[in-house]
């Protein structure tokens, strides 16, 4: 691979926000992919995933390279120097990458790769949480598999076509799909691909959904004709999963704190021709009154730590702060006690959380059933989602049902 000074420059740019002045990686790398219109896909392919790479590794390359925060630009020419070795790059001779010590920087690798933190480049704290909570061997083997490239799958709209018409669809696009078992409205991407720029994206045939969130929605038992309440709906990629399934009859109440987040979620539910959701946004503890006791599902799906998505939200791992955790613990309570009131009796509710730690999940779950608010409710199912044995996010679900 020959390195294009440009598309470098894009990278360091980039890295410069998101480590210097804590943007978000996604938002940062959307706007690199605007810099320049004579980019082609591969172009913005290398920026993307160089940018996303080197913030999933920072730790590991930052330590090899000898560099601390903040980061000079000459700090971060190191790393990317590293991150370009280790691929087996050949470097240019540019004076950023004078006398880069390919050997010293492999030799460090070596070593560092023997412990765990510098291995995975994760905080010291959420190493020791991770092994808190999941014990060593299974932390080990899950924090290893989020740091994984994310697949990216396709939840099929079948309010508008079939799993077997899209796939038809977007091979003649030459974008090759396929079918994952167990998962009935999912298609896998074999390759990488920039499908939100095709009329089936734009014509509301499938969203992006990764295959364990679109088990979410399955797991709240859903009905046409029902009223569902998504509790925390934010753009809604579960919400209109549920439409789905309910095949645009009933009713279904998008409840979220965040007035954006549900004008969102109506352009999208626009797109999908989903019809029967109603967003209401929550500016007062009156909205939640008057839902209680109307629905025959509810949907928590919690704020959380989002341990389970850093695949595809690596610089979530600089990000997080211990204090954040402790406060969202405290949330996620809050929001089960409150919300829990708006499921009719014989109803049923899901608590689900893209984390994967116990203290986020099932230990709520058991602190809400043994509370006044939870004496109503009895515990049906519970799913715990790791991404090392599914390959995709990490997630939790948990089905009660009300007396």
């Amino acid at each position: 691979m020959r390195l294009h000074r440009n598309l470098c420059f894009a990278v360091i740019d980039g890295l410069t926000l998101i480590f210097n002045e804590g943007k978000y990686a996604d938002k940062v790398i959307q706007q690199l992919l605007k810099r320049d219109k004579r980019w082609g896909s591969r172009d913005r392919g290398f920026v993307a995933e160089t940018t996303y790479d080197i913030v999933r590794w920072k730790r590991l390359y930052s330590e090899i390279a000898e560099v601390k925060e903040p980061y000079s630009r000459e700090d971060l020419w190191r790393v990317f120097a590293v991150w370009a070795t280790l691929r087996g790059i050949k470097l240019p001779d540019w004076k950023y990458f004078e006398n880069t010590p390919s050997r010293k920087i492999k030799g460090r690798f070596d070593e560092l790769s023997k412990i765990r933190k510098f291995k995975e480049s994760i905080p010291d704290w959420m190493d020791e949480l991770g092994v808190k909570e999941l014990g060593e061997a299974a932390w080990t083997k899950e924090i290893a598999a989020l740091n994984e490239q994310a697949d990216v799958v396709l939840r099929v709209n079948t309010l508008k076509t079939t799993k077997e018409k899209l796939q038809a669809e977007l091979f003649d696009l030459e974008i090759d799909t396929e079918f994952i078992k167990d998962y009935p409205n999912a298609l896998r991407l074999k390759e990488r691909a920039n499908v939100f720029t095709s009329d089936a994206f734009k014509n509301g045939h499938f969203e992006v959904q990764d295959a364990s969130s679109q088990l979410v929605a399955e797991f709240l038992n859903v009905e046409p004709g029902m009223r569902v309440v998504d509790t925390c709906a934010g753009a809604g990629g579960k919400t209109l999963h549920i439409a789905s399934l309910m095949e645009n009859k009933g009713q279904i109440i998008a409840l979220d704190i965040y007035a954006n987040k549900l004008n969102e979620l109506k352009r999208r539910a626009k797109r999908n021709g989903a019809h029967n959701i109603e967003p209401r946004h929550i500016d007062s503890t009156k909205v939640i009154k008057k839902l209680y006791d109307k629905a025959d599902r509810v949907l928590i799906d919690a704020p959380c730590s989002g341990l389970g998505v850093l695949r595809r939200n690596p610089d979530a791992k600089w990000k997080l702060e211990p204090a954040f955790l402790d406060k969202i613990k405290i949330t996620q309570q809050e929001i089960l006690q409150q919300y829990s009131r708006i499921v009719k009796p014989g109803g049923q509710m899901v608590y689900a959380t893209c984390s994967i730690l116990p203290s986020e999940n099932q230990n709520q779950v058991k602190t809400f059933l043994a509370s006044e608010a939870g004496k109503d409710f009895t515990f049906v199912k519970e799913n715990k989602v790791l991404a090392s044995k599914t390959g995709f996010d990490g997630f939790y679900m948990a089905l009660l049902q009300k007396k």
